[in-house]
């Protein structure tokens, strides 16, 4: 009894770390949001760099609220983000960059956007079978 009670407060220690934590993530994405729209209206330009940056924040966002809602992060997520991120790479550096980097880079973009791919094939051919409360279960 006592050991199902150290548990369950265990659990919910680790569940109010964890929303803390989420919640200061949003917080430093909005404020990094709303300090890149400022230094755009300072400059007066916008430039697609700028944009994939917003673009980062908003996935990151996006991440946070699926995580608080069901508690699982879909892999896919991250993906997109390093998939925009490379992207980002490239606009901002393609000037200084010599030809094998914009291939290994365009390569990683590709592979990034296949593993994206696959993880989709895999959950429509595949499905998880549900578990308690609606969480996947090992297919083992």
């Amino acid at each position: 009894m006592m050991a199902g009670r150290a548990r369950w407060y265990g659990i919910k220690a680790i569940r109010a770390v964890e929303f803390v934590g989420l919640l200061v993530i949003a917080v430093i994405t909005v404020i990094a949001g709303v300090l890149e729209v400022v230094r755009m209206i300072q400059q007066g330009t916008v430039h697609l760099a700028d944009m994939l940056l917003l673009f980062i924040y908003l996935e990151v966002l996006s991440m946070v609220v699926i995580y608080l809602e069901s508690h699982h992060l879909p892999v896919r997520l991250p993906l997109y983000i390093a998939i925009v991120a490379l992207a980002r790479y490239m606009v901002l550096d393609i000037k200084q960059m010599d030809d094998w980097r914009v291939l290994i880079v365009s390569a990683a973009i590709l592979l990034l956007g296949l593993a994206v791919l696959i993880i989709r094939y895999g959950h429509t051919r595949f499905p998880y079978k549900e578990g308690r409360g609606g969480r996947p279960t090992d297919n083992t």
